[in-house]
């Protein structure tokens, strides 16, 4: 069994409004270093500009092109989109190159032919594709890293938490077993659910799989609870086809149940909905608080927890957010949507 790869789709990262910066800071970067080498001419300012003009042309249209191909190079392995993506680049500066020859050779040596200026041209965007595929992969590898230290937190954390569940369930269950035997064999079928997910580690599962774990655990809850604990579901039947970190929304219902309605003598209210707005899923998990909660108080533990997994598995696209409104505190998670295409590695 495998872990999910942090970066589901590597040229995804490509698009984000930081990685579209640093990609023009650099070009600008790389025209001012032509700009000061030393040349014939000493007009370095037009020569910053004709460098800065052509990075940014090779740049500009290597991103376009990786665009519009997003779809066909998400298909290739890892090795051959790194040579795919490096061979565009050549391609680009290639055509780039020949066009500033044909428009500005009144400009250039006569003695310089285009095949050979062309050529340098070629070996700069090899040198710099290569330096930019080794800064990638060390990305790639770092978001790997950190996808997995957040893992190991989120299994510490399960299990610290799973002994104080086990033993509430065994013990409803043992309370069941005899005046209502089949509430407490569904009690134990629910269980086995909820740890055989555990038990197989963090992954990425869909939306509806992770949904019907958080309903099992409710349902656990609910005959644990009885009437104090009423519960409220606003969920279409057709749930939008998004990955989500398996027992992600579970923590977030285990929050409401332990630091609300726990402290609630009368019991209190636990909705869970979710909703689609503006490209992103939001899993909306409310709960009533005691009168006198001082706060947020226990639930940061498990939010933090959530919060920086679903951060480092989503690509800083996803988070969740916490607060307490009109007396009730809700816990939300926003979801990017996802490609239909991706699938959990299992």
């Amino acid at each position: 069994m495998k872990s999910p790869s942090p970066i589901q789709d590597p040229l995804e990262t490509l698009w984000r409004p930081t990685a579209l910066i640093t990609v023009l800071l650099a070009g600008e970067a790389l025209a001012l270093v032509l700009a000061l080498a030393p040349a014939g001419s000493d007009d370095r300012l037009v020569r910053f500009g004709l460098a800065s003009m052509g990075i940014q042309w090779i740049a500009l249209g290597t991103l376009s092109v990786l665009y519009l191909l997003r779809r066909w190079l998400a298909k290739l392995p890892a090795a051959a989109l790194a040579w795919a993506c490096l061979g565009l680049l050549l391609a680009m500066t290639a055509l780039v190159a020949t066009a500033a020859w044909e428009v500005l050779q009144l400009a250039m040596d006569p003695v310089t032919s285009r095949l050979n200026f062309v050529l340098r041209l070629l070996a700069m965007a090899l040198v710099v594709g290569l330096l930019a595929l080794v800064a990638f992969q060390n990305y790639a590898r770092s978001r790997q890293l950190l996808v997995r230290a957040k893992q190991l937190e989120l299994e510490a954390l399960q299990a610290r938490i799973r002994p104080h569940f086990l033993f509430n369930t065994l013990n409803t269950g043992a309370a069941l077993v005899h005046a209502h035997p089949d509430e407490a064999e569904r009690l134990l079928l629910d269980l086995a659910d909820l740890f055989r997910c555990a038990l197989r580690g963090p992954q990425l599962i869909p939306l509806a799989d992770e949904l019907s774990l958080t309903r099992r655990y409710l349902d656990i809850e609910s005959l644990r609870f009885g009437e104090r604990l009423r519960l409220e579901w606003n969920i279409s039947e057709a749930l939008p086809e998004v990955m989500v970190p398996s027992l992600s929304i579970q923590p977030l219902a285990e929050n409401a149940i332990r630091h609300g309605i726990e402290r609630l003598p009368q019991g209190g209210r636990v909705d869970v909905s979710v909703h689609v707005a503006a490209g992103d899923v939001v899993v909306t998990v409310g709960n009533d608080l005691p009168a006198l909660a001082g706060g947020s108080g226990g639930h940061a533990v498990g939010l933090a927890s959530a919060r920086e997994r679903v951060d480092a598995l989503t690509e800083g696209r996803g988070r969740v957010e916490s607060r307490i409104e009109d007396g009730r505190y809700v816990a939300r998670m926003v979801l990017p949507l996802e490609p239909a295409a991706a699938t959990p590695n299992s």
